[in-house]
């Protein structure tokens, strides 16, 4: 039983269709907006707390269920998934429903952001009282109908029964009637055990469409009278736009303009997602995109050093000093590690490092913007909508109720796609340049403007007594804008004595998250670390990691450990009977906790001409219930292909400021052929409510992947990528 936290008035927004049917919308915390109005009338009874109920259902008098899908569709299968959770609860035919991407809608949804995997989790309860209480405002429209009591109707597939009479009402018989009943003060939702939607696998619902090329995403963009925009920003960070001749460029042919913008001036508040290493540039309008690449050739630009350009071997040096000297700041503490590690038998220490990364999308960055004096119609791919509104609204001067976004389905976002500077840089060129217009980014637009995955440097030590134990654990992490440690997690709370250290190296190089922020590079190095000091303590891997779980499950370290030793130990020893895995065994293994998820990992892999190649990853993940298996597979997959990728071959490095790698031609990603041959992925089964998906599978498989090819090579491979330019011995 399910308490509706919420009223009348921000429950039903509209009562019915032109067609006789449904509408029911839900707000999220309009209990503030609507204060003085329920003062004015008290029969409006205001609850103290308010649970967001994010999603528009409506019931046409057909019976079809047209279902709102909030949140930014990555390709992560949120658009299926989350409309999957209100039809479960609403009991209508799968078939029967017609799923719609809502636009950016603060009003009546709550979160609309793609990140940090969660979407399912945080409306999980939410999408499922939707379903619920239309649900009952139907049973009860045939009840009145046929005066009977509730209790004695049941539904299925979208039809009121009636068995004591036999008789039945679709949905769309009953919307307009259940439109007038009161809201119900709780509502009884499904035991998982009945579910009949949930759990099952559901093709993508834009699947027909991708594959028949119809549009969908922010390139299929077109309105009357639209030109294109393509931009040039400086070639070096630390450089800025000091002057423009444009006069050859607007001489040629269907070229409109040339103007140049400032995404970032003085005075303007800025969001969190304006990250942007050149908010000065210069665009060019015209005809097609041809014309303005062409004619942006044309441009005669200087720039001027703003900041001093720096360099991949300079940085890495400036890191290992900071490493070495820095003061750090204690993140935290348990214990005497000082004087654990000077009693010590043994210690292992290995430093670990990361290159800067691009996000690599497949679809280019790209916008459409009208500007008028009116409003600003603005339709893209972006993960951060509401902040993107907020940007907007403070460059041009005008209050967010006038501007309007539309999100399309992304092709691929991974974090790149929560920085919104090419949504604000479209809105701004099509005010200057009085047209609307469509920016598209080149790939070496994309490229070498930033916002790449940090590079990192940590460095790893444990100690050990003469019987193996390992009695001391310090980390010690720096980065390009922050550390990668966490300094809470595992192996915290299994040692008495720890010690996690934070540091941070500034840099002109714009950052920001990349698929499973952190954890994409410090998973894989605290894995391949507790492997080594395994083999030190002359102990299996998988053995020496769940004894460690013994210790944080009954007599836990300090009380700020935010993991469930349980659960974490439970996917790892999942993995290990999965897999057949036996001492001695010459796979990599790896576990991690991220996004309020648990996964494990055994990879098996070769030498390939001297480079590693991945054969079978054996997958266990306990992310609580599965909304949609078909769409969980893919998600873990990915990851995994994604994880081993960058790993073996991904980095962006500079020479005096300039990004090296600017195409696919000098970029290496992981191909079809490099792919694993076999993954197996395990879902735990334990009716948890859900958790995070999109990201947790790929940062330990780049544990997984440096153990195997320590097991097959005799070498430890720390410092990415793993592959490129080294041959490996076997």
């Amino acid at each position: 039983m399910a308490t509706n936290q919420t009223n009348r008035r921000s429950f039903l927004k509209l009562t019915a269709t032109t067609g006789g049917g449904l509408m029911l919308g839900f707000s999220y915390l309009t209990s503030c907006r609507n204060e003085q109005t329920a003062k004015a009338n008290p029969e409006l009874v205001m609850p103290e707390e308010w649970v967001s109920v994010n999603a528009f259902l409506k019931i046409g008098d057909n019976g079809v269920v047209t279902i709102m899908s909030p949140n930014p569709e990555i390709g992560q299968n949120v658009k299926t998934a989350m409309p999957m959770i209100v039809a479960e609860e609403l009991d209508v035919d799968w078939n029967n429903v017609v799923v719609e991407q809502a636009p950016l809608d603060t009003e009546n949804f709550e979160r609309q952001i793609a990140g940090g995997s969660q979407s399912i989790r945080h409306g999980w309860e939410p999408l499922r009282k939707t379903g619920a209480t239309a649900r009952h405002l139907l049973l009860a429209a045939a009840a009145q109908q046929w005066e009977v009591e509730m209790a004695d109707l049941r539904t299925e597939n979208g039809v009121v029964y009636h068995d004591g009479s036999d008789r039945s009402l679709g949905y769309g018989e009953l919307a307009s009637v259940a439109a007038t009943l009161p809201l119900p003060d709780e509502v009884t939702l499904k035991d998982p055990k009945d579910f009949r939607i949930i759990g099952n696998a559901k093709k993508n619902v834009d699947a027909k469409k991708i594959v028949t090329g119809q549009p969908l995403y922010g390139l299929d963009i077109q309105r009357e009278g639209m030109k294109y925009a393509s931009i040039l920003h400086p070639p070096v960070f630390g450089q800025s736009l000091k002057s423009v001749d444009d006069a050859e460029a607007k001489a040629l042919p269907g070229v409109h303009s040339v103007v140049v913008i400032d995404a970032a001036p003085e005075g303007v508040q800025l969001q969190w997602s304006d990250v942007n290493a050149f908010p000065k540039l210069v665009a060019v309008v015209g005809d097609n995109p041809w014309t303005v690449m062409q004619a942006r050739k044309a441009l005669k630009v200087e720039w001027e050093e703003s900041s001093p350009a720096e360099s991949t071997a300079d940085r890495r040096l400036a890191l290992e000093r900071q490493l070495d000297e820095g003061k750090a700041e204690v993140a935290r503490r348990d214990g005497d590690p000082e004087g654990a590690f000077a009693a010590a038998d043994r210690i292992v220490e290995r430093t670990f490092y990361a290159p800067f990364l691009p996000h690599n999308t497949m679809e280019p960055m790209n916008f459409f913007a009208h500007v008028t004096d009116e409003g600003a119609e603005l339709i893209g791919p972006i993960q951060t909508p509401e902040f993107l509104r907020k940007s907007v609204s403070a460059l041009l001067d005008m209050p967010e109720d006038k501007i309007s976004i539309d999100m399309t389905r992304m092709g691929g976002g991974f974090g790149r796609r929560l920085y919104g500077n090419f949504g604000v840089e479209a809105t701004l060129i099509s005010k200057a340049a009085g047209v609307p217009i469509k920016l598209v980014y080149t790939r070496e637009d994309d490229m070498t403007q930033g916002t790449y995955r940090p590079e990192y440097l940590v460095r790893y030590r444990a100690a050990l007594d003469s019987d193996g134990n390992l009695t001391a654990f310090h980390v010690r992490g720096t980065g390009a804008g922050g550390s990668p440690i966490f300094p809470n997690r595992y192996p915290a709370g299994t040692v008495d004595n720890y010690l996690a250290e934070n540091l941070s190296n500034e840099s002109n190089i714009s950052t920001g998250a990349w698929r499973a922020p952190q954890s994409n590079f410090i998973a894989g190095a605290e894995q391949a670390f507790l492997d080594e000091v395994a083999e030190a303590a002359g102990k299996d891997p998988i053995a020496f990691r769940l004894e460690l779980f013994d210790r944080a499950i009954n007599d836990p370290v300090g009380e700020d450990n935010d993991y469930d030793a349980e659960r974490y130990a439970n996917v790892l020893s999942e993995v290990r009977d999965k897999a057949g895995w036996s001492d001695g065994d010459q796979r990599g293994v790896a576990a991690y906790y991220c996004h309020n998820s648990y996964v494990a990992q055994v990879l098996e892999a070769e030498l390939v001409n001297g480079q590693p190649r991945v054969n079978e990853v054996h997958c266990v993940v306990d992310c609580g219930i599965v909304v949609n298996p078909e769409g969980a597979n893919n998600q873990i997959e990915g990851g995994i292909i994604d994880g081993i990728g960058h790993a073996l071959y991904g980095a962006v490095t500079f020479e005096n400021g300039r990004p090296q790698q600017q195409n696919f031609d000098s970029y290496r990603l992981i191909r079809h052929n490099e792919a694993p041959k076999a993954i197996h992925t395990h879902f735990v089964e334990n009716g948890i409510a859900p958790t995070g998906l999109g990201e947790p599978s790929l940062p330990p498989v780049i544990g997984a992947l440096a153990n195997a090819i320590y097991r097959i090579t005799g070498e430890r491979v720390s410092e990415q990528p793993f592959a490129a330019p080294r041959e490996l011995k076997g």
